[in-house]
């Protein structure tokens, strides 16, 4: 029994080498591979601004709480995976747990252009849904951008 569980994990063991190797090998045509293809395709795509903590201004490390720590890398975590206004990401983190004081806090101590954040989300929004051009920047108001971080949103869509 012993030998034959060993058998089928080498016979997986090969059959996944063949399968990855010959997925990212160049097929006869010269067309590029897939995985060429996903690596322009992420090249081309406009990067989302990664959100980071503020620089101190000071030379010592400032004195945080780990609850304010914490807080600041959730909504670095957020950033990064989806665009959200200064007020909703605030909003979110409450969800999450995190006392307003906190979620304040850390909005308050992370560097993030909104604007930036309004686009992305303008685009996010007509990426499945049709929207005017009012009624685009009136979906971001709700989500709490402020009417100049949502007209700006949608000028970067071309709507």
């Amino acid at each position: 029994m012993r030998n034959i569980t060993k058998a089928l994990v080498a016979v997986a063991a090969l059959a996944a080498v063949v399968v990855g190797t010959t997925a990212c090998e160049v097929p006869e045509d010269n067309k590029t591979t897939h995985a060429e293809e996903v690596v322009k395709e992420q090249a081309a795509a406009p990067a989302r601004e990664k959100a980071k903590p503020k620089p101190a201004v000071e030379k010592e490390t400032p004195n945080y709480t780990t609850a304010q720590e914490n807080a600041i890398a959730t909504a670095i975590d957020y950033l990064d995976y989806t665009a959200f206004s200064e007020s909703g990401l605030v909003d979110q983190l409450e969800f999450e747990g995190y006392k307003t004081e906190d979620a304040t806090f850390a909005v308050n101590h992370i560097d993030v252009d909104w604007n930036v954040q309004a686009a992305a989300a303008a685009k996010d929004y007509l990426d499945y849904d049709s929207f005017s051009r009012s009624g685009l920047i009136d979906q971001l108001e709700y989500e709490g951008y402020t009417t100049q971080q949502a007209t700006y949103g949608v000028n970067q869509t071309g709507l």
